[in-house]
Formats: structure tokens, sequence, C-alpha cells
């Protein structure tokens, strides 16, 4: 299942994405060397007829595996052949086509990418659409295929796969072990999956921030009436590409518990950005310093709701103890502004990595390189917990970053997630942290984003495999909310009548009956997961 979705998440950069006329692909592995003419490859995916040229390469193969063959070479892909050019021609695409054009090289083994950038470009505008076969006609010159790094590849890939398996059991186990040892009737508990008792409203600001001359909106949801004592706040940092309002189902849940919740716009890296890229206004998807701007963003909302607290709330407000969470590009910010720190040098050799395309999450994490490598330091004291969904970190913090997030943190992931793989940027992270207080959860079936959100890239991988089945959103719904309320309760509202909700046992309750399970453990589980990547290294 999650090679499945792993190969077709990058089937789609290959010939869903964004490239004189090749005549033959050259293999070559050590000494070996051999040739596929692209004319046999055209006879053979018209009307199936093998000459002595395919012959070779094909003995051993079932029919079922040629026909597979052949629908690959046909099957079109629907994108607009501009945003495929627009795309390979910005910094990440032109990373993403670099690494690919160390595997796939023009004849003589010259890195491949700008005649992958043209064939596949021309292939989009071609009647019948991007296909395969159109990208290997419109290719300007003999490619070759290196094959020692197609195995290392390929292995690179079963690794992934084998690790994800393994630590998803890993968890389901460590979890079953912990919830029969602290067993909780949480039937007789408040079913914290549903509203709270609080009615909320809705409200939008403009935030104008003039010592950064940055101007973005706050949308911000405010409980009717007020719970007693201090009013706790969280505020959450939407992903790449995204906007506020995309995250509003656990605002609301929270909204409903009585809490403040703070969602702000991150004009370099939000969807209006994305639409500029798409109507050609911008040549970026996002601006490389959203990496400083974005957690200084949470800061500026901070101050801002203190200067608002006498006048509009009435001083109700804990801004001494403010939650933090975020989702994706959010995850990194809250790491951020929970104390961690980018390391460059790290961050350099990470980038340097062969085969990063197994973590799509590092070309965006590389764009951090252009920075100035200064130490920047976006620790917030008021902030007091951080829960991080689909964060990445592998590439900008180091075990030393990590380490100096001295707060709270939960960790969401899913095992499904081809953009920041659930091993790869969240277990890997689990161990190094040494917060007093630690979560990891794990939803099984969940792909990085909201299923009703998939961008067009994503749901054509999903759908050119129909076997692909993923968690609802009602359902991952049903896990992260009650898991925000439970958190935040205990580290920010200092509720100890949550604390029975951050345990396995609470995971594996509402995941009963369910088809896809959600797995809960805590700082205990660490040295298991230590010891357990030691095999993986």
């Amino acid at each position: 299942m999650l090679k499945t979705l792993t190969l077709s998440f990058f089937a789609t950069l290959l010939t869903a994405l964004p490239v004189g006329a090749a005549e033959s692909i050259i293999f070559t592995y050590g000494p070996w060397r051999g040739s596929i003419r692209v004319e046999s490859l055209e006879t053979f995916a018209k009307d199936g007829a093998v000459n002595n040229n395919l012959r070779f390469y094909l003995q051993g193969i079932s029919q079922e595996q040629r026909n597979q063959l052949r629908e690959a070479l046909l099957k079109p892909v629907d994108i607009n052949p501009v945003l495929l050019s627009r795309f390979f021609n910005s910094e990440i695409g032109e990373d993403i086509l670099t690494n690919l054009g160390q595997t796939i090289t023009i004849q003589g083994g010259r890195n491949g990418k700008f005649a992958l950038r043209a064939a596949m470009v021309q292939a989009a505008f071609e009647p019948e659409g991007l296909t395969l076969l159109n990208v290997l006609r419109k290719l300007p010159t003999n490619m070759q295929l290196r094959g020692e790094r197609l195995v290392a590849l390929s292995e690179r890939i079963d690794l992934l796969i084998r690790a994800t398996n393994f630590f998803t059991e890993k968890i389901a186990q460590i979890s079953a072990e912990a919830a029969q040892s602290n067993p909780v009737d949480f039937s007789q508990l408040a079913d914290i999956r549903q509203p709270g008792k609080f009615n909320f409203r809705q409200e939008t600001f403009i935030l104008n921030d003039t010592q950064r001359d940055r101007r973005f909106y706050v949308l911000l949801y405010l409980p009717q009436t007020w719970r007693s004592g201090k009013t706790p706040v969280v505020i959450f940092s939407h992903g790449l590409g995204s906007r506020p309002e995309d995250f509003e189902v656990v605002a609301k849940h929270l909204a409903s518990y009585g809490y403040v919740v703070a969602l702000p716009q991150h004009p370099g890296s939000d969807t209006q950005r994305k639409q500029d890229f798409l109507r050609g206004f911008s040549r970026e998807i996002f601006d490389n310093e959203e990496f400083i701007d974005r957690p200084q963003d949470i800061t500026a909302v901070i101050d801002e709701l203190e200067r608002r607290n006498q006048s509009q709330f009435a001083g109700r407000l804990d801004l001494v103890n403010v939650g933090v969470a975020g989702h994706s590009f959010g995850g990194y910010t809250a790491f951020a502004v929970g104390g961690a720190e980018i390391n460059f040098d790290h961050l350099q050799s990470a980038c340097a990595l062969p085969f990063r395309g197994l973590n799509f999450s590092l070309f965006l994490q590389c764009r951090a390189l252009s920075l100035p490598r200064e130490k920047y330091q976006f620790r917030d004291p008021r902030v007091k917990a951080v829960l991080a969904q689909n964060p990445f970190y592998s590439g900008t913090f180091d075990q030393e970053g990590l380490a100096r997030i001295q707060i709270p943190i939960m960790i969401l992931g899913g095992n499904f997630d081809p953009a920041t793989p659930f091993v790869l940027e969240q277990v890997r992270a689990f161990p190094l942290l040494k917060a007093p207080d630690k979560y990891l959860g794990l939803a099984e079936g969940q792909a990085h984003i909201n299923l009703s959100q998939l961008d067009g890239g994503v749901s054509q991988a999903l759908e050119a495999f129909g076997d692909i089945e993923l968690a609802e959103s009602y359902l991952l719904d049903s896990y992260f909310n009650p898991m925000a309320i439970a958190f935040f309760e205990v580290h920010i509202a200092g509720n100890a009548q949550f604390a029975p909700y951050l345990t396995s046992a609470y995971g594996e309750y509402i995941s009963q009956n369910q088809p896809f399970k959600f797995f809960l453990v805590d700082k205990s589980a660490s040295a298991a997961f230590r010891e357990a990547l030691r095999k993986f290294q």
C-alpha cells in the first residue's frame, strides 16, 4: 500500500508534472551496456508487437506485466503545459529535475535535467496529452539510465517501505502494551470527540507588522462566553499553499471548549501565493524567507493579542501560556517557536544526499540554504506547548536543534504520507526530543493532507492506482480534534482531568471498530524507538 502510494507520488512528478529527437534509451550497469530504440517502444505500445531489439528486455515478463507496461506508456495525464513549464523553472522544480537527472542522464553521463524538462513540456502540448511515450519521443538526444542508481533507488524505496511497516507495527505493539497496563473506562468520561458546550463566533482582523513591513490577516475564533479563570489561547500555522480557513474544523472544535484560536495567514507561502504562481504572477511557489517570517508571524500574533487583551477581552486571555499548532510547513513553524534552531551545516549535508525524492519535504527544506547563515532563534517564551501535524525537520533541525525544545510537544503523522514520510520526519525526531513531556501519534491511512483538499498532482497519482484506500476526513478529525483538546487542556490550561486522554488506551478506544487505527505513545516509548531505529541506519 505505502509502496504503491510512494511510487504513484513520484510517477506523478515524472509524468504528470513538468520537458532533435532521441533514437535510443541506453542502460548501463557497471561495464554492461544496452539500449532500446524509441521506435521499438512505439510499436509495442501501439499493437503489443515485440521486435528483436525489445525481446531481450521483456524476457521473463508475464503478459499481464506487458499489458501494464503498454498502459504506462500510453496513459495520458491531464496537465497544463504552461503550468508544467513554470513548475520546472521554479527553484523546487529545477532541484527535482537536477536530482532526477543524476539517474537519467544525457548519453555520456551529463545531468539530464534540461533534456527532461524540454521533453516533458513539449509532450504536454501534444493533442493526446502528456504520456510517457510522448516524453520519450520528445527527448532531444539519447538518454542514459544509470543502472547502479536505479538499483540503489529501488533498494531505498524497499527500505523505506519496510521501515514504515515496521514502525507502524512497533507503535501499535507499544501502544497495545501500554493500554493493557493502564486500562481506563472511557465510556464513563466525557466524549471529547464531540463539540464542547461553548458557542463561539468568528472574526477577522488585519495585522500590520510595521517592523517587518509585513501585512496579513488573522482568522479568530472566540467563545461567546468565557471559561472560568484565564482563557487559553492556541495559534494554528497552516501549511504550504494553504490558508487559515482550511483548518477551521480543529479551530471550531477548540473554540467549542472555550479556547480563543488564532489562525494567521502566512502571505509568502499561502493559497494566494500558490494562485499567483499558477497564474504566472510569481516564479516561485513560496518565498524562501518564510523560514524566518513564519515563526515571527506567530510572535506578532501574540504581541497583537496582548495589545488587544485589556480593551477587547477584559484581560481574560492567558498569553503567558500559549499553545501553538501547525501542519507540515506549519509544523516546522511550531518547532521553531518552540525552540528548535536551524543548523545550516546539517542542512547542507542533508541536501547533498542522493534520492531526496523519497522525502519530498527535503526539496522544500533545502530552499532555506539561500538564507543568510545566521544563528536564528525564534523561541517565544510565551509559547508553552506545541503540536505538530505531519511536520518536517530532518534537514532544517539536527539533534542539537531539536533538543532545544524544552516544552511539551505532540507530533502526529500518517503512515501513507509521501510528502513528509512518517519514519523520516516524525519517528526519527521523537527520540531526539528532550522535552519533559512528548507524544507521538500515528493515524493509519493518513496521507499528509485532508482528502477533500488534495491538490491536482496527488489526486492524479491516487487515481492512477485504484486499489489505494485512505482514511476518510471525518475519521481523521475524530482522532486529531480530541488530541488537540487533551494536549492543550493538560499543558496550557493546566487541567489534569484530561490526562487520561493522553494515553495509549485512549487511542485504542477511539479507533476501535475502525478500518484505520490511531496509536499514541508518550516519552516512555522513546528508548524503544531509538533502539529500533538502529536497525535502519
